[in-house]
């Protein structure tokens, strides 16, 4: 079984018979260091699973630049209001590494849905489960302390801090460089 079909079975809870069905849509794709997957206007037509690397979700505002997330192995990475509406994109997405991807483009995103029943219901639980960490993330930036964002943060991706620059960290977080410097010595100490 590769990663996408362990990911998709453990993650969704789908049928071992299904899962081959579905990665077969799944294409391999490279993403170069600074490459961009989307560029913010463009309309995303594709759903990826992120095998390995690290890619950064951002917006580019006139005053600054904001990092929305940093994309880790074992997830899947879409602008779902492209995929899903045919919208532009408020977000880029850039890698920081070299990335491997297993890529599906919209239109065969749509003939499974065709093909198999079940893609329905696993369709309905990734989409379920991205708004409730949407929900998440929006709580913990609402009602969360600096410090509590940094250690859920750092109790989810630990490895993040030693691989991803501090600024675009500490823009996910919602704080300055500088607080995120000082919360780092502090839990170090």
């Amino acid at each position: 079984m590769t990663a996408l079909e362990q990911y998709i079975s453990s993650y969704f809870g789908v049928p071992e018979e299904d899962v081959a069905a579905i990665s077969s849509y799944f294409k391999p794709q490279q993403l170069r260091k600074q490459e961009y997957y989307l560029k913010a206007g463009q309309v995303c037509d594709t759903l990826s699973f992120q095998h390995s690397g690290l890619t950064r979700f951002f917006v580019q505002l006139p005053e600054k630049e904001v990092t929305q997330w940093i994309g880790t192995p074992a997830y899947f990475m879409t602008d779902l209001n492209g995929l899903m509406f045919g919208k532009p994109s408020r977000w880029s997405i850039q890698a920081l590494e070299d990335c491997e991807l297993f890529t599906i483009h919209k239109k065969d995103y749509l003939a499974l849905g065709e093909q198999m029943p079940a893609w329905h219901e696993l369709e309905k639980k990734f989409i379920a489960r991205c708004f409730t960490y949407m929900e998440d993330r929006v709580f913990n930036l609402l009602a969360m302390s600096a410090e509590q964002r940094y250690q859920w943060l750092f109790g989810q991706h630990p490895a993040l801090f030693n691989q991803v620059p501090l600024q675009f960290l500490a823009s996910m977080l919602g704080m300055t460089p500088e607080t995120l410097s000082r919360i780092r010595k502090k839990q170090l100490m």
